[in-house]
């Protein structure tokens, strides 16, 4: 089974804002959120139209792990490992309001 190479550089967050924060900035709409595990950054998904959690990855290359900020989900993405998983033991997942 793959593992993500990035979790040793994590710190526990603080979700920077209650949605994507740059669609806020900028009047846009988001599917579903996004939180960087890196630190905190609140970005929408690939599905939305801006795909700024993944635009927050590319501006800051060493932030790749995300996790969903959707209530009742549970899971992370690695951008540079390509990979989607759970964490045991983590907290719980955190979700916008």
């Amino acid at each position: 089974m793959a593992t993500c190479t990035h979790l040793d550089d994590l710190e526990p967050v603080t979700p920077s804002s209650p949605g994507c924060e740059d669609c806020l900035r900028i009047g846009g709409r988001w599917v579903h959120l996004r939180i960087c595990q890196h630190c905190g950054h609140v970005g929408c998904c690939d599905q939305s139209p801006n795909r700024h959690a993944r635009a927050h990855w590319h501006e800051q290359p060493d932030h790749p792990v995300i996790r969903s900020y959707e209530p009742g989900e549970d899971w992370w993405w690695c951008y540079t490992d390509e990979l989607l998983f759970t964490v045991e033991g983590a907290p719980p997942a955190p979700s916008h309001p």
